[in-house]
């Protein structure tokens, strides 16, 4: 009489290094994803409530015109301040109070402790190259004399492209009294690989608005709302989300053991990406914010 084989061991799971695979796979595709399509999508969407928003304040006329609102409370970081446009680049985009990574990711941003545009003195846009719309990608290609419209609660102010200019180029003298200039600033070269800062100026051709009281002086700023600076706000987020994907990925390997590869892995994708682009988001407001 023949005994049967006895039947085979299961697998052992991957263990530790499969949960660290895991971990690694989400964060790669979760930063692929957000420097790319869900980037650009949250851009798309961040700009069209802003406009609506903005939009409604212009009609109000609640729309700031200063560092403060008009019932005297300091503009928010991220609060939608300007439309910008440059027509010859088909560019078309709400400008926001503040420029750190995560500002920027929604669209350019206007630094604080400058004057909006429309005002004596030189207003500051600053906007990604590529990342998160890329709204800035192609300032290079401006000509001088090419028109940028700034729209904000004062009115829409003109500009004329002077130059386009790098570090260590001549810079322009300072404006005037009653004299307006605009610069928008970003990044300069590969792809979401930033070398250098990109600058372009601009003169005011329209008429200089009043300028409220500043509190805000300049330089008075944080050092994530400089160029090419992250955000390192970011950091707590970052701890928290990375606790919940490696928790997931730990579920993930313990799962397949007990279900399966094929089970495992239909109920496990959605959620590790899911985490690996909430992560790989709060991320990227660690890397340069014109990137």
């Amino acid at each position: 009489m023949t005994t049967a084989p006895a039947p085979a061991a299961p697998r052992a799971g991957l263990g530790p290094a499969g949960a660290a695979l895991c971990v690694l796979a989400a964060l790669l595709i979760g930063f692929a994803a957000n420097l790319t399509v869900v980037g650009h999508l949250q851009h798309a969407r961040d700009q069209a409530s802003a406009y609506d928003t903005l939009r409604e304040q212009l009609a109000l006329g609640t729309a700031p015109v200063g560092q403060t609102t008009y019932d005297g409370r300091p503009v928010a970081l991220g609060d939608p301040i300007a439309l910008l446009r440059i027509p010859v680049l088909g560019l078309r985009e709400v400008v926001a109070e503040g420029t750190t990574s995560g500002v920027l990711m929604s669209g350019p941003g206007h630094r604080r402790d400058t004057p909006l545009p429309g005002q004596a003195g030189t207003a500051v846009l600053m906007g990604r190259q590529w990342a998160y719309g890329s709204p800035f990608n192609d300032l290079h290609r401006l000509p001088p004399g090419a028109r940028v419209e700034v729209t904000t609660g004062q009115g829409e102010a003109v500009y004329e492209v002077v130059g386009v200019r790098r570090p260590g180029d001549p810079t322009l003298p300072a404006p005037g009294a009653g004299e307006g200039r605009l610069t928008l600033v970003t990044a300069e070269g590969g792809a979401y690989t930033p070398e250098n800062h990109l600058f372009v100026d601009a003169k005011q051709v329209s008429a200089v608005q009043p300028s409220p009281a500043r509190p805000l002086r300049p330089g008075w700023i944080t050092d994530a709302e400089k160029p090419l600076a992250g955000d390192p706000a970011a950091w707590p987020r970052v701890f928290l989300g990375a606790q919940a994907l490696l928790l997931a990925a730990v579920l993930t390997v313990v799962a397949r053991r007990r279900w399966g590869p094929r089970q495992t892995w239909v109920a496990a994708t959605p959620v590790l990406v899911a985490l690996g682009v909430l992560v790989s988001g709060e991320l990227t407001r660690l890397m340069p914010n014109l990137l």
